[in-house]
């Protein structure tokens, strides 16, 4: 014991005396010190006194997908700097090839009597029904930032995927393209469902039903290796133009389209979705919607240090508007037609 008291007191800038005396319950401790004192027991996987453990600790899990997607990494390096801004740590969890999941991460963070946990790209019940009633019943703090699923009842946090394929439709309508694929993630994907219901919408003002846009449409796994497979998909369907669901999605693309012998943007037009790190340096330079990861975060933090602080906080879906950022991978239409 007097060596994990003796790193918690190292870790924590105080000595073992203090520490003593603030897992003893000892009043005459200031504020900070014992929270200093607690964050370590956290940090280091201690348990907590029962007498102190109904006090959430000062850490954030950040829970997110993978960090192959380099938007992930973008919103988690966003979400970390204003949380540490706020004397809170964050604990970065994603899924791992050899199998660590949401419920794992999500019942070590439990175990730690977690402050609040914040899910970018997913959600709670992505870890499955027990863990997410868990998290109910301790009335975990939580926000979501682009859901994967429905979760009513929950704060959330998302990009406005409906203005985002709208403005992708007029840019390239604009340049003359009537054939417009749309390549998004998996069947059931919350965020692809509304890139879908704005592209109907789309279409169905300009006159043209599901009969026309339909064979348009390609779903497959948020990847490069899903964007090749959804060109394969549509190339057949005269498409001069593709939206993709993510840059993955759109890099996939195009990639694949060069292995068929089509030249983007000069025969084919290709968008995305996020504007990740290098986007404006690839071959060609991406358009694509940019989300505004560092207020989305900033809301997203706000709602959670709501919840931590027993105030109210509004359930609703907080939307944020994307920006078209329009670069060398959309051209004019090679052969404009009415499709």
């Amino acid at each position: 014991m007097t060596k994990r008291l003796s790193e918690v007191a190292r870790f924590a800038g105080v000595s073992e005396a203090t520490v003593s005396r603030v897992l003893n319950g000892r009043p005459d401790v200031a504020r900070s010190t014992r929270e200093s004192v607690l964050t370590a027991l956290d940090v280091f996987g201690f348990e907590r006194p029962a007498k102190l453990r109904g006090n959430r600790a000062p850490l954030v899990g950040l829970v997110v997908p993978d960090l192959q997607n380099p938007v992930f990494p973008a919103f988690a390096e966003a979400l970390a700097g204003a949380l540490n801004k706020r004397g809170l740590i964050p604990v970065l969890c994603t899924r791992t090839a050899d199998g660590v999941s949401e419920a794992h991460y999500i019942q070590m963070l439990l175990e730690q009597n977690i402050g609040g946990i914040i899910f970018v790209g997913s959600s709670y019940a992505d870890a499955g029904p027990e863990h997410g009633r868990a998290l109910r019943e301790r009335q975990v703090p939580i926000v979501l930032i682009n859901a994967a699923d429905e979760n009513l009842g929950v704060p959330q946090v998302s990009a406005d995927d409906a203005v985002a394929v709208e403005q992708a439709l007029v840019h390239l309508t604009a340049l003359g393209h009537r054939r417009i694929g749309l390549a998004l993630g998996p069947v059931g994907h919350v965020p692809s469902a509304r890139k879908l219901a704005a592209y109907a919408s789309y279409w169905r003002g300009q006159g043209r039903g599901p009969e026309f846009w339909r064979p348009l449409v390609a779903h497959s796994m948020f990847s490069m290796e899903g964007g090749a497979m959804a060109l394969g998909r549509l190339a057949g369907q005269g498409i001069t133009a593709l939206v993709c669901a993510s840059d993955a999605l759109a890099l996939g693309a195009i990639r694949a389209a060069r292995r068929r012998g089509t030249a983007v943007p000069e025969q084919l037009s290709v968008t995305g979705f996020d504007d990740s790190l290098y986007m404006a340096v690839t071959d060609p330079p991406l358009t694509t919607a940019r989300q505004p990861i560092q207020a989305m975060a900033a809301a997203a933090i706000a709602s959670l240090v709501a919840q931590m602080d027993g105030g109210e906080t509004a359930e609703e879906l907080m939307v944020f508007e994307p920006e078209l950022i329009v670069r060398q991978s959309t051209a004019v239409c090679p052969v404009p037609r009415e499709g």
